[in-house]
């Protein structure tokens, strides 16, 4: 793995290119001038916060395709309708209770809320800077009696709880905004979880700051060619999309500072630190930046020709990733010492 880390980092860096041209474009048509305007914060955290602010509303990115996510659950859990946290239940939770869970980087919660309904957490506390997305978890929350959720606005660096805490402490879609994932992990996170606690992962392992290397960025268009042109139309515009060159190094710090700051740390630190139980990849190296801005397209399950698309996309993915390591993963970690 090391050897990997090392050559993913020497990818050269795309500074600007043409897709942060329309990747302005399409957020003025999508979020408007105002959220534009929010990148010139020169505070960092501001910048970051306002990325998270209602990010997945109204966009279309391969997370929204049905077929994507039962992908997803098939690639993870063996079953297409098995979503992991009940799979982590069934293998990892059942028959315990009056368990302790950290979830850093929350979000909405819809994984978090999915925990609290098994009923065996006595704890889950939801930590995120974007106060109005934990403000709609905590309505959901109270509406379907979770008691157990707990909701907390505020920067993971700033919170401090009491050693050997929690039982299960949980990233889905965050760990890969922290710098310095080493010293995160063992220094901040470690100590808080118990002896033998799961450290659960559903993450964007990949290239930092998405910096693919020039293969994947190749094969992401060949698989470009194998849509039909109505099927490419970008959401907010009728341009078609015929080509991806990949974000550049100066839009991604603009827009988000933490976007990817250290990805290529995760696995390694959490393999060296942690007790591997079980990792999962289930790719998104190709799937992702072709889907991006033209997903919508693939979301009715009655249009033949989308769904045709895409499974000759998920088989063209299959082929790259029996070449190169996937740049999402859902893995299970254990904590062996105090």
């Amino acid at each position: 793995m090391k050897s990997v880390a090392k050559k993913e980092t020497t990818n050269k860096r795309r500074l600007i290119t043409r897709d942060d041209i329309l990747d302005i474009y399409q957020k003025w048509r999508q979020r408007g001038l105002p959220f534009l305007l929010s990148k010139l914060n020169i505070n960092a955290n501001s910048r970051t916060k306002s990325a998270f602010d209602n990010s997945a509303e109204g966009r279309a990115n391969w997370w929204m395709v049905p077929k994507v996510r039962r992908r997803w659950n098939e690639m993870i859990t063996g079953d297409p309708t098995l979503i992991y946290e009940s799979y982590v239940y069934q293998h990892y939770l059942n028959n315990r209770n009056d368990l302790k869970m950290l979830s850093v980087g929350s979000g909405v919660c819809s994984h978090e809320l999915n925990f609290a309904k098994q009923g065996i957490f006595k704890e889950v506390i939801c930590v995120d800077m974007a106060e109005n997305l934990l403000q709609k978890a905590s309505k959901t929350a109270h509406k379907e009696d979770l008691s157990a959720m707990q909701f907390v606005s505020e920067s993971i660096y700033n919170l401090e709880f009491e050693k050997n805490r929690f039982d299960v402490i949980l990233f889905h879609a965050s760990l890969h905004h922290f710098p310095d994932i080493d010293h995160f992990l063992k220094e901040i996170i470690g100590p808080w979880l118990k002896p033998n606690g799961y450290i659960i992962i559903n993450e964007y392992v990949g290239a930092n700051r998405m910096q693919y290397p020039r293969h994947q960025i190749t094969a992401i268009n060949e698989g470009l060619q194998l849509i039909p042109d109505h099927l490419k139309i970008r959401q907010y515009s009728n341009l078609i999309k015929k080509q991806f060159r990949g974000p550049g190094w100066i839009r991604m710090i603009v827009a988000d500072p933490s976007e990817c700051v250290d990805s290529e740390s995760i696995l390694p630190v959490l393999r060296t630190k942690f007790k591997v139980l079980e990792e999962k990849p289930y790719g998104g190296n190709l799937l992702m930046s072709i889907l991006k801005d033209i997903a919508h397209h693939f979301t009715d399950e009655e249009d033949q020709i989308a769904q045709d698309t895409l499974r000759q996309l998920f088989d063209f993915e299959d082929l790259y990733l029996k070449k190169y390591p996937s740049d999402f993963l859902f893995g299970i970690y254990q904590k062996t010492e105090d």
